[in-house]
């Protein structure tokens, strides 16, 4: 969960939490108006913010008293808590700190503690360093190893490292790998916006001479792997190169700058080949010990050779890495013979195993990784292996292989590369000794913070929402992807499906954010976006109508909703216009056919143009939304009323009014047009009726797509069908989640049937909606459109038929918001907290002949905190201020 900064020993209404750029003490920034998060420690009930004053300036201790020197916009009566700098220009490479001081209701003010941030570059104009590689053999297989020596002055203030890589990289200084990321930088459109990375390298130094090393990698810059979406023959294709800037701070100021250039060496090391889509090969017996220290021999390598920048963008890579974040130990293992052990971590995992093993110098050791094991043990990779198209046999997929040196005990771990997989099978070229000690997994995902958490009576559905996290993070690398094995691709349809589950679940915004980045790289002047992103040009021409790029209006405004900040809607508004504007010269009618429809639907395939055109009505919904927020209202009408002409031309086609079926009237034909407000108001009810009717027809058992199975859910629960849209996610036969937790999934599938034939990896997240429905459906949380940001909570908790205990969790922009229930037999407990400086609007479901209490007495009129506004009914209405009740229906 986020932190509070030591909170509990905090004065009532302190500022907390202190983020720039949604980042804590984050270098490197290049925003030239950064945007500025806090939130306070307060649990008194009615506790809210009034008033607000920042301090900016490069003096901490002047900050620290509540001076500023660089902006101080003065005390602001307002309750917002995401404030954007506007002071003076930034300068590069400067350290600002800056405090909030904020007042409460009763008038007092409290400060919270100095927090900093560290701008990068900002300007292109500011890099010294030059780009560098080895050479232009895009064919060359070895990783190469770069270094060079230098001096740093005895009173060293600071030192900070800028490397910008076409490719991937680690950095070492003094034999030491500085930080522990991972496939640094994230994956962009390399030849239009490439990624630098900041480090505090101080601890790292020593007076007098150090030594600099940088090992690139290929990533997804030059694909030396073959599969079915060209990756090798991207338009951006070269040998990886680099350029870093090393800035040295004495401690009179002066600044030095050590840079890459043609002083610098290179030589071909040990990582024989690297590929991020199958596998790694390394040679320990080439390693060259010490190379990246002052006093290795490099006499005999060879000169660099300068380079072109990959793109004319170089800018701030600024979100959480990637890293190995968990660490996993080996179940169980088993011998199939001399030469061959079969490793089973128990659990599927995106990340690299790490083996360690002793053996003569030349042993090699294939390190094959897979999801599944056949009947005779060994791993099975058909399901993950489908859509690879290898030219030889010398790069297996997700398969390691590892030559022994013959020095003792030796480790291996892959640098640039990941896969997906619960099983490894070690075979090697003689026999050796290994244990379950021998290896172990690491997860590996962008290292977000966790914001959510579930738990219930229901052990299904407790497996459901943690194997839907485990698939989410195995598909978070800097950019939101299908699988983390077949594919690694940027499918736009699979992650705006579980961009909810992601964000209840984790404090996503700034990978989101980096994404639409990429969106704006890829669009194509008439707006057309491709069904992946980032691409080399693939998925322009298949895959990629309004039911999966919708992605570029879906995620900005749920990042609205989540965050209460318009950034990411107006950085994409031009874009949205343009995807928008397409659509709607290609299909003046208001219908599209454009599109993959429901994808991997159980049985039932429902039209492709009514899924369609209800996204291309989401897309001008949201547009036109949009537009009015920003103060576009020229575009808030004609964006308006082509929404009302898409949803009239869906329902005169589509909806029967006699009967309130849409199509023929299985699932998804009926949740789509309800969860995205096709239907028309008065035949909601129908229509939610009908769709109960169907799913208890289907034996409250799936029958639904990718599409469908995003609505479905919260179609039944939004619209009085609450137990039937719990009856149905708690199923554990097939087709359902539950089937496969009932299988001993800890991921989800890519199909419904385990044992399909094709469409079958283990560990997708385009069926993970009811991640975020739990959330929605049974906890009833949501942000509200008119206060986002959750400073006004949409409480609607559902107390569901057949659970007894329910709590969910999460930690918004304003603090802990949480909703928890217990029934007993038909009476119900229900928990609420509000975060302080927010409100709630709770509607409680009550029967017939109960009342509401609170704290043992009826509540019938408004009290601290509390303001009734339907005291009476089948659903009754409050406004809660910020604080925690405990509220009782019997």
């Amino acid at each position: 969960m986020l932190g509070s900064q030591a909170a509990a020993a905090q004065a009532a209404g302190t500022p907390v939490g202190l983020r720039c750029e949604y980042l804590t003490n984050p270098l490197g920034l290049d925003a030239p108006r950064p945007r500025f998060t806090w939130r306070l420690h307060d649990d008194r009930r009615g506790a809210a913010q009034t008033a607000y004053q920042l301090a900016v300036g490069t003096d901490s201790l002047v900050v620290a008293r509540g001076g500023a020197g660089t902006w101080a916009p003065g005390k602001v009566a307002a309750a917002q808590q995401l404030v954007t700098y506007a002071g003076p220009a930034l300068q590069p490479f400067t350290k600002y700190y800056w405090r909030v001081q904020a007042w409460g209701k009763a008038g007092g003010a409290a400060a919270g503690q100095v927090a900093s941030f560290e701008t990068g570059l900002l300007d292109q104009k500011n890099w010294q360093g030059t780009w560098i590689s080895d050479t232009r053999d895009v064919a060359l297989k070895p990783a190469p190893y770069f270094r060079t020596t230098f001096e740093v002055p005895r009173a060293l203030q600071k030192a900070r490292a800028y490397i910008a890589v076409a490719g991937l990289y680690e950095l070492y200084i003094n034999g030491r790998k500085v930080g522990n990321h991972r496939l640094d930088p994230m994956y962009t459109r390399f030849d239009r916006r490439t990624l630098y990375v900041t480090y505090d390298v101080t601890p790292y130094l020593r007076p007098g001479r150090n030594a600099v090393g940088v090992l690139l990698g290929n990533g997804w810059y030059n694909h030396q792997s073959t599969a079915v979406w060209y990756f090798h023959e991207s338009p951006w294709r070269n040998r990886p190169a680099f350029c870093l800037d090393l800035r040295l701070t004495g401690a009179d100021g002066h600044v030095t700058t050590v840079t890459s250039g043609t002083d610098w060496k290179t030589a071909l090391g040990p990582l024989v080949f690297n590929s991020i889509y199958t596998a790694e090969h390394y040679d320990a017996r080439r390693e060259q010990p010490g190379w990246n220290t002052v006093d290795f021999d490099d006499a005999k390598w060879q000169p660099v050779m300068p380079r072109a920048a990959p793109s004319g963008r170089i800018v701030a890579q600024a979100l959480p890495p990637i890293r190995n974040v968990e660490k996993i130990p080996t179940q169980s293992l088993a011998k199939l013979n001399d030469t061959t052990y079969v490793f089973d971590l128990g659990r599927n995992i995106a990340g690299v195993s790490e083996l360690r093993v002793q053996g003569p110098a030349g042993t090699v050791l294939h390190l094959k990784h897979g999801e599944r094991r056949y009947p005779n043990g060994h791993v099975d990779q058909s399901n993950i292996d489908v859509h690879y198209r290898p030219t030889d046999k010398s790069d297996p997929f997700q398969t390691d292989i590892f030559t022994l040196g013959g020095r003792g005990e030796e480790t291996f771990m892959p640098r640039f590369n990941y896969k997906g997989f619960q099983y490894v099978e070690v075979t090697s070229s003689q026999p050796v000794a290994l244990s379950a000690g021998s290896l172990t997994g690491y997860f590996m995902h962008s290292d977000v913070a966790p914001v959510g958490q579930v738990q219930s009576s229901n052990p299904t559905i407790n497996k459901i929402w943690w194997a839907t996290n485990n698939s989410y993070l195995s598909n978070l690398f800097g950019y939101p992807t299908d699988c983390p094995q077949r594919e690694k691709n940027g499918w736009t349809g699979d992650a705006h499906i579980a961009s909810e589950t992601g964000l209840y679940n984790f404090d996503g915004i700034t990978v989101y954010e980096k994404w639409l980045a990429d969106h704006r790289d890829e669009q194509q002047p008439n707006g057309v976006l491709p069904s992946i992103i980032p691409s080399d040009g693939w998925g322009y021409e298949w895959g990629n109508g309004p039911d999966w790029t919708s992605t570029i209006a879906i995620i900005p405004w749920n990042i609205y909703l989540f965050y209460g900040d318009a950034k990411l809607l107006a950085d994409c508004y031009g874009n949205l216009k343009r995807y928008v504007d397409h659509l709607a010269e290609t299909s003046p009618g208001g219908l599209t056919s454009w599109g993959l429809g429901d994808w991997v639907p159980v049985k039932s395939k429902s039209p492709v143009e009514l899924t369609s055109s209800v996204y291309y009505f989401t897309d001008a919904s949201i547009l036109a939304k949009a537009a009015k927020l920003l103060g576009h209202p020229a575009d808030y009408a004609h964006y308006s009323a082509l929404a009302q002409k898409i949803r009239a031309a869906i329902n005169a086609k589509y909806l029967n009014r006699q009967t309130g079926l849409y199509g023929s009237g299985v699932q998804t034909e009926l949740s789509v047009p309800l969860y995205w407000g096709v239907v028309p108001d008065e035949l909601r009810a129908q229509v939610a009726a009908n769709l109960a009717r169907r799913v208890a027809a289907d034996h409250y058992h799936l029958d639904v797509g990718l599409l469908g199975t995003k609505a479905i859910l919260g179609a039944l629960s939004d619209n009085g069908q609450a137990d039937v849209a719990y009856r149905l996610a708690a199923q554990e036969t097939y087709p359902s989640w539950g089937w496969w937790m009932a299988n001993g999934a800890t991921t989800l599938y890519e199909n419904w049937p385990i044992d399909a034939k094709s469409d079958i990896s283990m560990n997708h997240i385009m069926f993970g909606e009811i991640g975020a429905w739990l959330y929605k459906g049974l906890g009833g949380i949501k942000p509200d459109p008119q206060q986002p940001g959750f400073k006004n909570v949409l409480l609607t908790p559902h107390f569901v038929a057949g659970l007894d205990h329910f709590e969910a969790s999460h930690e918004g922009p304003y603090g802990l918001i949480k909703s928890a229930w217990t029934r007993n037999g038909a009476a119900v407990v229900y928990n609420v907290t509000v975060p302080p400086n927010a409100t709630a609007t709770l509607t409680l479901p009550v029967a017939a002949g109960q009342a509401v209490s609170e704290a043992g007495q009826p509540l019938v009129a408004s009290r601290a905190g509390i303001r009734v506004v339907q005291a009476t009914g089948p659903l009754r209405q409050y406004q809660l201020a910020a604080g925690a009740y405990r509220l009782a229906i019997r």
